[in-house]
């Protein structure tokens, strides 16, 4: 069994074989600046950490991890200009670097690359691989389509939130166990199992995204700490923040979050300061931890034998427990 830090360098060393000295280069720059920005590799990682979980031979499993960051990181790319967002990993976003026009055309090259790194996968799982792939990708879209819609809506409730990150984040977590696992060997149960062991894993990852979003420091999390308030991002906090608050909180919270125009800095530590109060933060870390309760219930059902899913459990351990 390989640790997560052997599968991280195989990672990375996959990474910097794939093709970017292409023209033209104001096209292949901003992809080659957005791999090289690093990251944990989350997604990659958990493919060849679910193969090695079922004995299967990383060298077939590691076109996929490659497939899925590149598919990461296109979204990124995206994203950041959907989030008008100016940091990612602490540097600056493509958009922000070049401009919009160029991490959009950029991004659409990543995700043509990453289904022709997905296209190499073996033959004997090469349409399961496309159909588990292919799937999460219409789901990521759809929930950054739900993210959008909630930023012109008040009426947003918890339960559509927890829906929208399902798509968004979870399901490609999901998606990077299965297809590992897949690849792997494993049964039809297992397979369906470790999904929802992902679902959860990447449903209690988000909820600690957002945590760290407000209570986090800019160095460790590699981007703007309070950027989802500053932006009036619907978030968990922010909805739970509304479903608990009264008075004369209930108005200020609804006062910052109607505008764009205050003071950052101000905005940022008054909204912190009501979640504070309300406990927010407590009752995201429960959620969070109920979660992951769920995610281990799943997990604990693999047929596979508890040392050799001692690495997978530790690693997702640290994800969830990620530093404020």
């Amino acid at each position: 069994m390989y640790t997560s830090d052997q599968l991280l360098v195989k990672i990375k060393s996959a990474l910097t074989e794939v093709k970017l000295d292409n023209q033209p280069n104001e096209l292949y720059q901003p992809i080659s600046y957005t791999l090289d920005l690093g990251g944990k590799r989350i997604r990659p990682v958990m493919v060849l950490l679910a193969c090695d979980l079922y004995g299967g031979e990383l060298e077939k499993a590691i076109n996929s991890a490659v497939a899925i960051e590149i598919f990461h990181n296109f979204t990124l790319l995206h994203d950041d200009i959907m989030d008008n967002a100016p940091i990612r990993r602490g540097k600056e976003t493509v958009f922000k670097k070049w401009n919009s026009n160029v991490a959009i055309l950029s991004g659409d090259t990543m995700f043509a690359i990453a289904y022709k790194h997905l296209a190499m996968s073996d033959k004997k799982v090469l349409q399961d691989v496309l159909e588990i792939f292919t799937q999460a990708a219409i789901e990521v879209c759809e929930g950054q389509q739900y993210d959008m819609n909630f930023e012109s809506r008040n009426d947003v409730t918890i339960s559509e939130y927890i829906e929208m990150i399902r798509l968004k984040t979870a399901v490609l977590i999901a998606a990077s166990l299965k297809t590992g696992a897949v690849i792997g060997g494993a049964s039809q149960k297992d397979l369906e199992n470790i999904y929802k062991f992902g679902e959860y894993v990447g449903l209690a990852f988000q909820l600690q995204d957002d945590l760290l979003d407000v209570f986090g420091e800019q160095e460790k999390f590699g981007k703007q700490i309070g950027g989802d308030i500053v932006t009036n991002k619907k978030t968990y906090l922010n909805l739970k923040a509304m479903e608990e608050a009264k008075g004369s909180d209930k108005g200020e919270l609804i006062r910052y979050f109607s505008s764009t125009s205050f003071e950052n800095t101000e905005k940022i530590s008054a909204v912190t300061s009501i979640y504070n109060k309300l406990g927010v933060r407590e009752s995201t870390t429960a959620l969070i931890n109920e979660y992951y309760r769920k995610a281990l219930e799943y997990f604990s059902a693999l047929s596979v034998s508890n040392d050799k899913k001692e690495i997978l459990k530790k690693y997702s351990d640290q994800l969830i427990n990620r530093d404020f």
